[in-house]
């Protein structure tokens, strides 16, 4: 298997050197990798050998005209596929290089300036490729990082073919760590078992901690994994940060709307108090407050969780006597505040919860939120928050599908939903 890249570049001399060391150089030695450089400069016909101008519609930079690099394109070998550098693509991963790896001619496209006229994307055929979201000057960096992610799957491009099934990504989980020698280096001993010459043992440990690794540093990439039990075992025993512990919810029956818009006041429903204790005991949240200033809503809820915390229902069903045994009763949003406030010594970010407009935070800055201060969320039931809660909340949360015109999920539907968009085992 042969990969030839066609290499697309104002600016051909950028690649020289990268491929002219290493193993990108062996691998052209060897004719496993062939390379073309094209310069659509080549292919410009006015005297200036222009290759760019002035965008419409005004604005800084340049824009890469379209005929010389249309013409450069057709030059390329019939079946080439045609890849388009650009920040917009999808993520190259591991996955894509590979697939890539099978392709016989692979032109690669680099833009310049403030790049390329956007209708190249109407005349050719392209995929869309980005190697991260970061701005380069151009998008010769990130075909090299290309060209290199897909030769590693070509035979014999490594010295030792099994390494590319052991590398980081490969597998779904970043890389466990390495050792050579000495054994010992500033006190620093290597693992004992990597010297008792036991393979079983070794192995193991080698899963462990790239799982470990993953965990630690890229916990996103475990989403897309199905995990074997004993990697659920491995990832359970590892300690991590649980943020969730800076997290309370705070369930408003008043102030809220009603139906006509006014401020008024809601009953507790049985279903959200049973359901909304289940979020807060699966997600090991701080808090869950029941937010009412009637006495007998009041009463009726001690009772309710009296018995079944303490009563019968403790006994007959340990499970919901744990998701109810977190739940405080505060007359006002105010209290809730004063009560996380005095445990945590800092007042708590308060964040509100609405199903109409856009909001100023999404669920990942809520996230990062908790990092550094205990947030309260706060639930609206009836219509939704009333607007003085709103005006004094210090966000107020993106509605959960705030892109599409129907929103209007129970509030135990929507706590479920964004308390695992914050919260989330791989988030």
């Amino acid at each position: 298997m042969k990969v030839h890249y066609h290499i697309f570049t104002l600016f051909p001399e950028f690649f020289h050197s990268p491929l002219s060391c290493g193993l990108m150089n062996k691998a052209r030695e060897k004719e496993i990798l062939r390379f073309s450089l094209i310069n659509p400069r080549d292919y410009a016909l006015d005297r200036h050998k222009s290759v760019d101008d002035r965008p419409y519609g005004g604005g800084p930079g340049m824009v890469m005209l379209l005929d010389p690099l249309v013409k450069a394109l057709n030059a390329a070998p019939v079946g080439c596929k045609k890849i388009l550098l650009t920040p917009k693509g999808r993520p190259l991963g591991q996955r894509r290089a590979a697939l890539l790896s099978r392709e016989k001619d692979l032109a690669l496209i680099c833009g310049r300036y403030e790049g390329i006229d956007a209708r190249l994307e109407e005349l050719f055929d392209l995929e869309l490729i980005s190697i991260g979201d970061f701005v380069l000057n151009g998008g010769e960096a990130a075909a090299l990082c290309l060209m290199e992610a897909v030769a590693r799957f070509l035979p014999g491009f490594l010295g030792k073919q099994e390494s590319t099934g052991e590398e980081s990504f490969s597998a779904g989980f970043l890389e466990y760590p390495h050792y050579t020698r000495p054994e010992e280096y500033s006190g620093l001993r290597v693992p004992e078992v990597l010297l008792s010459g036991n393979h079983a043992r070794i192995t193991r440990w080698r899963r462990e901690k790239a799982l470990e690794n993953t965990l630690k540093y890229r916990s996103e990439l475990l989403e897309e994994k199905v995990l074997q039990p004993e990697d659920i075992d491995c990832l359970q025993k590892n300690p991590r940060p649980r943020p969730g512990r800076n997290l309370h919810l705070v369930l408003v029956h008043h102030p809220v709307l009603n139906k006509m818009g006014r401020e008024s006041t809601t009953s507790l429903t049985n279903l959200d108090i049973h359901d909304i204790g289940r979020v807060w005991a699966t997600y090991g949240l701080g808090g869950y407050y029941l937010c009412t200033p009637l006495r007998d809503q009041q009463a009726l809820a001690e009772r309710l969780i009296r018995h079944w915390t303490r009563g019968f229902g403790a006994q007959a069903n340990p499970d919901r006597a744990r998701a109810l045994s977190g739940i405080r009763i505060c007359s006002s949003v105010q209290e809730a505040i004063q009560e996380i406030a005095h445990k945590a010594g800092v007042r708590p970010v308060v964040v509100a919860t609405s199903a109409t407009g856009t909001g100023n935070i999404r669920c990942k800055g809520v996230r990062e939120l908790l990092s550094n201060s205990p947030v309260l969320l706060l639930l609206g039931t009836g219509y939704g928050l009333a607007v003085s809660l709103l005006d004094e909340a210090d966000h107020i949360l993106s509605p959960i599908r705030f892109l599409e015109g129907y929103n209007h999920l129970s509030v135990r539907s929507a706590v479920s939903i964004l308390v695992d968009r914050i919260l989330g085992d791989f988030s």
